[in-house]
């Protein structure tokens, strides 16, 4: 048989940003070993010698972020260590003219949405006939499954449409299929994501489909834990509610990023509700899945916001209790209609604004912890760190929420379900004793 004389390729994806973007890495690195091209994922050892940098754009820190990730690979490109240097995602669908003029050394560009044409730059063919096949980057045992792409709402700050286009979902036989798979290669839960759940369905079944996709992820077997993120709060349907407390391999756990609780916020950032609509739909959710764990994200600092407003964003925080809270400081991002106001918070005052927040919410988060002291919960094991096991409940999402610190002599493994009794409560974190 000839030897070749040729290096074959090595592509290494770098991710940047969201869960949604660490999907699409995902898939590009299964349509490139179907080619049979080798692919890795945040590679330390430095052997390959093609770069792809999926990007994002969402705010400012990461646009910078995403920037200073492709000075560092046109730097080893010009020292000889790559031969080529491809950027994908959201900054590249949005300013790849301008960076294509500032950064010349990289070789291509691509959209969001233009996986065959970065293929074909790779010398691979899109195989359409895979079924969601990708390299997980996550650990084996959980995973996310994006059920649609883009966004149709006209959130005043917000530029992932531009990005990210028009909401496309995907249909309920492709997602069960692709849970399947996932099951198939050990994963136990998955976290649903999109731009916005619960519009799920209304562009191909004419209607809001998220309860029936629940209902037939929950069939397939194997599948332990499914988890909702990024719900969006008005017009929620709330059947989903319903399958959320029957079903129970779905976890009692839902992320609504409300922004903000002023109603002269949540007008100026188009948002469609009212802080009283959603005070009443918190209340409806506790009273149908009764425990649910409610996680939200807010935004300090939009243009016009008074301490008037973070006052009362701080009573509403105080008076629904979230399990869970984060917070953006605000982003003026170009081609927003919110880009036509005045920023007229200083960036120090935002971030000042912020932590106040978040220290009404740490009193709140230590309450609830501690609520949870002397009780045995269900958790996944993650990982061990420092000699020590790291897992979640249903109430935690990973990388996000609450962590819990597993005190056991046993040997366990990352993907093991086990019972612990929490015998301390922390600001963000539980630990306890395995329970045998």
């Amino acid at each position: 048989m000839k030897s070749k004389t040729l290096k074959q390729n090595k592509v290494n994806i770098i991710t940047l940003g969201c869960s949604k973007n660490l999907v699409d890495s995902e898939m590009l690195s299964g349509q490139l070993l179907a080619n049979e091209i080798e692919v890795v994922h945040e590679n330390k050892k430095l052997d390959h010698n093609i770069v792809v940098v999926n990007t994002c754009g969402f705010i400012d820190k990461a646009k910078e972020e995403s920037v200073n990730t492709i000075l560092d690979q046109v730097a080893l490109k010009k020292k000889g260590k790559l031969d080529k240097v491809y950027v994908t995602g959201c900054l590249s669908e949005r300013y790849r003219t301008d960076l294509a003029l500032e950064i010349p050394e990289v070789d291509a560009w691509f959209g969001t949405m233009e996986l065959p044409l970065m293929l074909n730059q790779l010398n691979a063919n899109y195989k359409a006939e895979l079924l969601g096949e990708r390299l997980l980057s996550t650990p084996s045992h959980y995973a996310y499954l994006k059920i649609s792409e883009g966004c149709n709402r006209t959130c005043s700050f917000c530029a992932i449409p531009l990005m990210r286009g028009q909401h496309v979902s995907k249909t309920i036989e492709q997602l069960v299929a692709e849970a399947e798979g996932l099951v198939k290669k050990g994963v136990k839960e998955v976290m649903l994501i999109a731009q916005e759940l619960t519009y799920y369905g209304l562009d191909i079944y004419k209607k809001r489909a998220l309860p029936d996709l629940l209902n037939a992820l929950a069939d397939v077997k194997g599948l332990e834990w499914i988890r909702l993120h990024y719900a969006y709060p008005s017009k929620f349907p709330l059947e989903v509610l319903d399958v959320m407390r029957e079903r129970t391999n779905i976890c009692k756990y839902i992320d609504i990023p409300l922004q903000h609780a002023s109603n002269n916020m949540l007008a100026a950032m188009k948002r469609n509700i009212t802080r009283e609509e959603m005070g009443e739909l918190i209340k409806e959710i506790r009273k149908r899945v009764p425990g649910i764990a409610i996680r939200t994200t807010l935004i300090a600092g939009f243009p016009g916001e008074t301490l008037e407003d973070i006052e009362e964003l701080k009573g509403f925080l105080i008076e629904h209790e979230f399990d869970r809270v984060g917070i953006f400081t605000y982003s003026h991002e170009e081609n927003t209609s919110a880009h036509d106001l005045v920023d007229d918070v200083p960036a120090a005052e935002k971030q000042r604004r912020a932590e106040e927040i978040m220290e009404v919410q740490q009193e709140i988060s230590l309450a609830r912890n501690q609520a949870k002291e002397g009780l045995v919960l269900k958790v996944l094991v993650d990982k061990k760190e420092a000699g020590r096991y790291l897992g979640r409940t249903e109430f935690d999402s990973v990388e996000v929420d609450n962590e819990v610190v597993i005190n056991t002599s046993k040997r366990l493994k990352p993907g093991d379900f086990v019972m612990v009794k929490i015998t301390k409560a922390y600001d963000y974190d539980l630990e306890g004793e395995l329970i045998d």
